[in-house]
């Protein structure tokens, strides 16, 4: 049983005599402005994005003094977590703002009774039996819930059902106004599709990791990507998305990948004195920290089966500074408070943005001493769809870095952005510019023929490496999802000033049954909708894959589907063929379905207009290269030299 008054005891943040007179950063502020807002308006469920690190409990319990009870029999407060560390973290963090409030848990063996001021529960236990039945709804002004992009999962839709919360408004003349519900997290997210506008109507207030640092917040964060040998293409993906497990851990945890993992931290990282490194799974986890040590690496581990008192003991050593190394798997990816880490490696492979984001989060916090943390990220096959730390930065999930900072990596981006606008306008203007004397080198991907381009599947490697699904790449900056029933979706880039903006559009083709005859002298198509805008390219792909699932059946779209790697059908083969000239026909044991059918749609949706921009280019830039080399000549003609005149 857990007892509330010993956790309080442990809680090293805030003496309860000086909670009347904590100072709330800004934002921490105006984050606590904006919920009073939305609730003023009638608004009921919020959500809250914050950075790891940004004190988002401190923000909720303030909220609980501060939100006002709709009746006055609705005083209680109710704080949803889903692991055993959240909950005990939460009733400290209570207890310390509130002393004079009756605090429970409801957890395991610990039995809430239902009538406390603030009851931290676990939603494991809590839709457990008949435990749920002893907390009456109407008595409730405020449900919390930690980790909020957890919250469209079914026990917790369970619990909002319960407490009245699932509909936007259900409010009646027999039911007063339900409990506002404030769901806060890092991520407010979803990698499997599930809608979080199920559970969380309005986003109330954003700050992210990169404004958390730039205003000196958060520590500072540098990057280093290390390609590692671990090949994860043949992984199957598990239920919520990311890779299975166990056939993931396989794939990394063997002697050659472990090796490289301990030699680049101790090329890059061995004078950092609090190093936490994610591992896979158990197996990985021992057999990672025997890497370590064989080098003399005093490392040690924490797993969800590590004993109570060693747990402890471990990490208030690892706290202390006393080891370097703490390897685990699954236990500080949410709710772990160790500021002094200074380092994080990222063993373990994913393809959840959201688990990237919580395991670099463990090294954000402030401590005395502490200039920045530094992620070594252990980059496996792009192929599989990972996600990488240059993937938070939209820029090529394979773009290999070294000690590169966010201001560095946003920098990166924006270089490559405007280097690539700079092209284009070298491009258009090559004729009507003074010519450099000497020529530079300029590489290019040439395409000989239209099927070359068509064929090419490199272009696709940064949008599946963010997207599961199958995305093809059909024009500069532009890019197609299709289904069966010739519905598509498009990624498009576009600069406005100085901006620049990526757009989702949904084209919805018209049923044949549903066109007249004067119609089908015309597009087939309906006028097409813009369904999401966003700043950059990640944010976008996301957009569009959550749109996606709730109109294409994922076993099309889907790019991991058993289907795409059987041989290509006699019908694609004469769709692909009739563009390849006779002594270049396709077979079916040279192509497979999935290619195939990523092939037509570049056929369908403008592969062709995109190769005659690429030869018209090719041919203006070298007209440029011609008259560039002309002048050269010029200029070695009229060459004269001050000094002894040449014999």
């Amino acid at each position: 049983m857990i007892d509330v008054r010993r956790l309080a005891t442990l809680a090293p943040a805030i003496a309860p005599e000086l909670v009347s007179s904590i100072r709330l950063r800004e934002y921490q502020e105006e984050c606590i402005k904006s919920v009073l807002s939305y609730l003023e308006r009638g608004h009921k469920r919020l959500g809250i994005s914050l950075a790891t690190g940004s004190g988002k409990t401190v923000i909720f319990t303030q909220l609980i003094d501060r939100i006002q009870a709709p009746t006055p029999d609705a005083t209680q407060t109710l704080i949803l977590v889903h692991r055993r560390e959240l909950v005990e973290q939460a009733a400290r963090h209570c207890k310390n703002a509130y002393p004079s409030k009756s605090i429970e848990i409801e957890m395991g063996s610990s039995h809430a009774s239902g009538g406390a001021d603030i009851t931290v529960a676990s939603i494991w236990s809590i839709v457990s039996g008949d435990r749920m039945l002893k907390f009456d709804p109407k008595r409730f002004k405020l449900v919390l819930v930690d980790e909020a992009h957890h919250i469209v999962a079914a026990k917790f839709m369970e619990t909002l059902t319960y407490f009245g919360l699932l509909l936007k408004d259900s409010t009646t003349a027999d039911s007063p106004a339900p409990a506002a519900l404030v769901g806060v997290s890092a991520t407010l997210s979803r990698f499997d599709g599930l809608r979080l506008s199920d559970a969380i109507d309005h986003i109330v207030y954003h700050k992210d990791y990169v404004d958390m640092i730039g205003e000196k917040w958060l520590s500072d964060v540098i990057f280093t990507t290390v390609q590692s040998k671990a090949d994860v293409s043949g992984v199957k993906k598990g239920l919520a998305g990311d890779f299975q497990v166990g056939d993931l851990s396989r794939a990394v945890n063997t002697p050659e990948t472990n090796e490289i993992t301990v030699r680049a931290w101790m090329a890059r990282a061995a004078d950092r004195k609090s190093t936490l490194v994610f591992c896979v799974d158990l197996a990985h986890v021992s057999d990672l920290t025997a890497t370590f040590r064989r080098h003399g690496i005093e490392a040690k581990f924490v797993t969800g089966n590590t004993p109570k008192r060693i747990r402890g003991e471990r990490l208030d050593a690892f706290r202390n500074r006393q080891y370097p190394v703490l390897l685990n798997c699954g236990v500080f990816t949410e709710g772990t408070d160790i500021p002094n880490i200074d380092c994080v490696v990222l063993a373990r492979p994913t393809k959840s943005r959201n688990l990237l984001v919580q395991m670099i989060g463990r090294g954000m916090r402030l401590y005395p001493g502490k200039e920045n943390c530094h992620i070594i990220d252990m980059v496996v096959s792009l192929e599989a769809g990972i996600v990488t730390t240059p993937t938070l930065f939209g820029l090529d999930p394979g773009e290999l870095v070294t000690g590169a900072n966010i201001e560095a990596m946003k920098s990166q981006h924006e270089r490559k952005e405007l280097e690539a606008i700079r092209e284009e306008r070298a491009a258009d203007h090559a004729t009507n510019i003074s010519l450099p004397s000497r020529q530079s080198t300029i590489t290019f991907t040439d395409y000989v023929s239209v099927f070359d381009l068509i064929d090419d599947t490199s272009r696709e490697r940064h949008i599946r490496g963010i997207s599961q699904l199958a995305w093809v790449m059909v024009g500069q900056n532009r890019y197609v999802l299709s289904a069966q029933s010739g519905d598509y979706l498009t990624i498009e880039c576009s600069d406005v000033g100085s901006s620049t903006t990526f757009s989702v559009t949904y084209t919805q083709k018209v049923p044949e049954r549903d066109r007249s005859p004067e119609s089908k002298a015309k597009s087939p198509y309906m006028r097409p909708r813009v369904v999401a805008n966003s700043s950059t390219f990640s944010d976008a792909v996301h957009a569009a894959d959550t749109f996606a699932l709730t109109k294409f059946p994922w076993r099309f779209v889907h790019n991991g589907q058993a289907w795409r790697k059987q041989p290509a059908t006699e019908g694609q083969l004469a769709f692909v063929n009739k563009i390849r000239p006779m002594a270049d026909q396709l077979t079916g044991d040279m192509i497979s379905k999935g290619k195939a059918t990523d092939m037509i749609s570049k056929i369908k949706f403008g592969a062709k207009g995109w190769f005659s921009k690429l030869e018209a280019e090719k041919k203006r830039k070298g007209r440029a290269s011609e008259k560039i080399r002309q002048m050269d000549n010029v200029r070695q003609r009229e060459e004269i030299r001050v000094g002894p005149v040449a014999h």
